[in-house]
């Protein structure tokens, strides 16, 4: 009986287990998956990035090779830690941190241990690697930056992070991904796709050589190289230019919303974001807090445009039939205003002044008059004013601009809303908001914009969003930075008004900023600066600030320069877009003497004003 029940036993676990293989090989539904079989290693191997050129097939970004030192916490043994620490030159505290920290993220996955060993470490490690279970070198590529030039435009790599990957399963912890610039606008074309290798493993969790001959095996695909619309001579120019300043300079082709430069000052060399050091190199410039190189003022920096937007006024003002041409009005070098009389200072000179000399000129008290003609024109005071606010924005200002930059700020353009939030308790109107007439009131703008804006100007009443790609190898670029955008001024209205910047380099404000042979049209500006010192605001020396395009026809560059605390317009910004715009056009630079006296000339006393008792150096 008892040799029976065993019979029946051993017949009915046999039964069982061919009754589940058959199921599972007849008709379950779920189908092998090379990804869950833990006798399989994947190896993924990664794509060339995209090299990225200039608008001259220059090339700026390529590629070297760099080994990291790959980790699968599970198949680690006991080995020898201090001859381990010793080859990677690292402590051991580094690296219980690294294997506590891979391991809690998956005991499973492949994760990078330690990025870019130098050819050296590499050689020295190869040998001994089979010394070390669980860990292998792993080969990919690293960028390496052909310039000095353009940190801002073209960015760098780093490690992606939890939040990253939570989003995006492409990346696992130990990629790279595009941070700031052109790496981060165009990542998915940048990157390419990862490719994997199957590995097949014995029982004893060794390699036996690859899965089924590789037939499984995912090829990987390399990135697409781009074209961007950076001039690099003109951007490495700019740099030199903006050497011991603060700011950004934004230049930009009319005809078609090309970037041609984007500076932004002080910068530092883009090389210094690659390899081991990049971590602590990067934790030098974040840690410096006056001139703060990794913000990309000529994206983010907010500040009241000036004079310049006197221009824009004057454009309203012609569009509200408030002026024409012609209006005249007399200056005493002041504009009163309101019930108490209060006076609005003036610097033109005085005398009769049209919106031709206005212009030239900068006369307050002429664009004052305008300004508050074209609020009062309209009943209501929010129909007028919101009418106002709508055409300043139909310039590209208070909104986002829609461009393929990594980042940007939107600014300020005031509406009727705004200021019934602003002043809650009383009744305002034009001469309460008079300041915006000349630039210095709530608006605020970044240089892109004032670039943007003023190639609509140079454009009579049109732009194309300003965009930083030329040509995506096998791809097209977006439609829209082919699409012109409309301002909600009349053509018609733009003749008198270029006329008027045209005789701000002929016998106005900037005529001692004359460039032989090209008729520039362009205004100067000059934008108060306050800060916070101590819990008090306290003004520091105003910013320059300068517009400009050239040639006056058929213009194919436009301009818009800052420089933090650099006085007034023509001092510093208007003899920086002069040179800029020389050397865009001719190639070359007749200028010399101004040319010598920018370059050599530093800021970098005034940025030290309200840190006197803590001395810093700009870093180049």
């Amino acid at each position: 009986m008892r040799k029976s029940l065993l019979y029946i036993s051993v017949i009915f676990v046999g039964i069982l287990f061919i009754s589940r293989l058959f199921y599972l090989q007849v008709y379950s539904n779920k189908e092998y998956n090379i990804f869950e079989d833990n006798a399989i290693r994947k190896v993924f191997t990664y794509p060339k990035r995209g090299y990225i050129f200039d608008r001259n097939n220059k090339l700026l970004v390529s590629n070297q090779p760099s080994y990291d030192v790959m980790i699968i916490p599970r198949e680690v043994k006991t080995f020898d830690t201090i001859e381990f620490c010793n080859l990677l030159k690292i402590d051991k505290d580094f690296l219980v941190k690294k294997y506590n920290r891979t391991k809690n993220y998956s005991p499973r996955i492949p994760q990078v241990f330690l990025a870019h060993l130098s050819k050296e470490d590499y050689g020295f490690l190869s040998e001994k690697i089979r010394k070390f279970e669980g860990f292998y070198i792993q080969k990919r590529n690293l960028r390496e930056y052909n310039t000095n030039i353009g940190a801002n435009v073209l960015g760098y790599i780093a490690e992606v992070n939890n939040s990253i990957i939570e989003k995006d399963d492409y990346y696992l912890m130990g990629d790279l991904i595009g941070k700031q610039g052109v790496e981060i606008s165009y990542e998915e074309e940048l990157r390419g796709i990862k490719g994997i290798k199957f590995i097949q493993k014995d029982r004893f969790n060794r390699d036996v050589g690859s899965f089924k001959n590789g037939e499984l095996d995912i090829i990987p695909i390399a990135g697409k190289d781009l074209t961007i619309t950076i001039d690099s001579e003109l951007q490495d120019y700019g740099e030199q230019l903006m050497n011991g300043k603060k700011g950004g300079i934004v230049a930009i082709d009319p005809s078609n919303g090309e970037i041609l430069s984007l500076v932004s000052a002080p910068s530092y060399n883009p090389n210094l974001l690659i390899g081991r050091n990049r971590s602590e190199n990067y934790m030098d410039l974040y840690r410096d807090s006056i001139y703060k190189p990794l913000i990309d003022k000529s994206l983010l920096n907010m500040h009241a445009p000036g004079s310049p937007f006197k221009i824009l006024v004057g454009l309203s003002a012609l569009q509200e039939k408030a002026i024409t041409e012609k209006t005249s009005i007399f200056c005493n070098n002041y504009y009163q205003y309101g019930k108490e009389k209060r006076k609005m200072q003036c610097h033109c000179g005085g005398g009769y002044r049209n919106l031709s000399n206005a212009l030239s000129l900068s006369c307050n008290s002429y664009f004052a008059n305008a300004y508050r003609k074209t609020i009062d024109t309209k009943s209501p005071t929010k129909e007028a004013f919101d009418n106002w606010s709508n055409q300043m924005k139909s310039f590209g200002l208070g909104e986002y601009l829609n461009n393929d930059l990594s980042v940007g700020k939107k600014g300020i353009i005031p509406d009727f809303d705004f200021y019934n939030k602003w002043y809650p308790d009383f009744k305002w109107g034009a001469t309460t908001t008079l300041s915006n007439s000349i630039g210095q009131g709530e608006v605020l703008v970044t240089p892109i914009q004032l670039a943007n804006m003023t190639a609509a100007i140079a454009n009579k009443g049109y732009y194309y969003t300003p965009h930083i790609i030329k040509k995506i190898e096998g791809s097209e670029i977006n439609s829209k930075f082919r699409t012109k955008n409309y301002t909600l001024i009349d053509s018609t209205h733009f003749e008198p008004i270029i006329e008027g910047l045209s005789k701000v380099y002929k016998s106005g404000t900037a005529k001692f900023l004359q460039v032989p042979d090209i008729e520039i049209c362009g205004k100067t500006g000059t934008a108060e600066n306050f800060t916070k010192i101590d819990g008090k605001k306290t003004q520091l020396t105003d910013h320059s600030i300068f517009v400009a395009f050239a040639p006056k026809d058929n213009p194919t560059i436009a301009i818009s320069v800052l420089v933090e605390n650099g006085y007034y317009g023509s001092r510093w910004a208007g003899r920086i877009a002069s040179l800029m715009i020389e050397k865009y056009i001719k190639g070359e630079v007749t200028l010399k003497n101004m040319e010598q006296l920018v370059m050599n000339k530093s800021l970098d006393e005034e940025y030290q004003k309200p840190f006197l008792d803590k001395p810093f150096k700009i870093n180049q």
